[in-house]
């Protein structure tokens, strides 16, 4: 009997030491890119973040050939079970940035329920925060999904959905002044659209299977920098990280921008929340203190906060000083960042290897043939402000 006694007390221990390992990883500022390509990463791919010095990506796999409908969840309208030819491909990927000595944030775009709009013919899907009995399937899913990679070597993170909107169709506007947000939020707590909720819900499924994993949670609005602020509290987990997403002033940094026959530029005054605003450091380092001051008066430590994506058409008049910018504030609080994008396969607009000249045409006609991207990236002038920080 004391043996046996002895063997439990070790496994517990090892059990603790495992949990205190995945989340002392976040211990220190880790920077990385995000990877939301059409393809799964090669061992090229992963090999060549590394090499900059990326210690993390963050994986979407929603892009990829799915077995059935979606991609790992067969049927977002009628979940039943995680098929088996989509998770031996996530696995084969795991691997392959495992090898290149990444750890690997896995982000789901759609969860049952909410399909991603660009999967779901640009239809913002807004059933899974219309019905709480809905929930019970994506917490399934995450309960699943967690099951099988809670003892895989590359993961540092699951984030649980990746930019959520709840209060879109909810009756307040984006960007809306901290007092109308909390007057929105008191009135929807306890519903279908209360996020801290669902994601405390989600969690505690989670750790019925995984108790060691850390977890990473957007804020709402589609992970706006703003949108912590009507957030109560942390959440109960302690094994948690809060993430935002960096676009803003989205009306210049965005694709559409491009398209005007007079693009903003930056630093400039571009339009932001019902009113035209003055951007430039000083505006970027004022908005990116937002999550900061929310977390310091919820007693949540600097280093549980993650700019999961920041980025900026690389073509924009100013791009470069936006993400000299961006980092700077980030790194002033020492917060982990993902950039956005690492090499997409998909989409040549923040790609900042490509310089700020068009894409070659063998890019888009390896699209069109579903093939591998054959252009070749380099180091420019676009990527020094985040290259020279990947660097060890």
């Amino acid at each position: 009997m004391r043996i046996l006694a002895a063997i439990i007390l070790f496994l517990g221990l090892m059990s603790n030491v495992k949990a205190a390992d995945l989340i002392n990883f976040w211990d220190q500022p880790q920077h990385g890119g995000n990877s939301f390509n059409r393809l799964p990463p090669d061992q090229a791919y992963f090999d060549a973040l590394r090499k900059y010095g990326a210690s993390w990506v963050r994986l979407s796999y929603d892009k990829w050939k799915p077995a059935r409908r979606d991609f790992l969840m067969g049927d977002a309208d009628r979940y039943d079970g995680i098929p088996a030819e989509d998770l031996a491909i996530l696995k084969q990927t795991l691997s392959r940035a495992d090898k290149a000595g990444l750890k690997v944030v896995i982000a789901p775009l759609s969860l049952p329920w909410m399909r991603w709009a660009q999967n779901n013919n640009g239809k913002f899907d807004d059933r899974l925060w219309r019905d709480r009995a809905r929930w019970q399937d994506a917490a399934r899913f995450w309960r699943e999904l967690a099951a099988v990679l809670k003892d895989d070597s590359s993961i540092a993170a699951y984030n649980l959905i990746n930019e959520p909107a709840p209060e879109k169709m909810g009756g307040v506007k984006e960007h809306a002044s901290a007092d109308e947000m909390q007057t929105w939020y008191d009135e929807q707590k306890g519903s279908a659209r209360d996020l801290p909720a669902f994601y405390e819900f989600l969690i505690s499924e989670i750790r019925k299977v995984d108790p060691s994993t850390p977890i990473m949670v957007d804020a709402g609005w589609y992970a706006a920098a703003d949108a912590f602020g009507y957030w109560p509290s942390a959440l109960t987990d302690k094994k948690v990280l809060y993430s935002f997403h960096m676009y803003e002033p989205y009306e210049a940094t965005s694709a559409p921008n491009m398209k005007r026959e007079n693009p903003y530029a930056y630093p400039g005054s571009v339009p932001f929340g019902g009113s035209n605003v003055e951007w430039n450091a000083q505006k970027v380092s004022q908005y990116l203190a937002m999550p900061v001051d929310w977390a310091k008066a919820r007693g949540v430590p600097l280093n549980r906060l993650v700019a999961g994506e920041f980025g900026c058409m690389r073509r924009l008049a100013g791009c470069k000083s936006y993400l000299e910018d961006v980092l700077t504030a980030l790194d002033a609080d020492r917060l982990h960042w993902a950039f956005y994008s690492f090499r997409e396969d998909s989409w040549d607009g923040m790609d900042y290897e490509l310089g700020s000249g068009k894409v070659n045409w063998k890019y888009w006609e390896a699209i069109e043939a579903n093939k591998p991207d054959p252009v070749k990236r380099q180091a420019t002038a676009e990527f020094e402000p985040i290259s020279k920080r990947l660097k060890p």
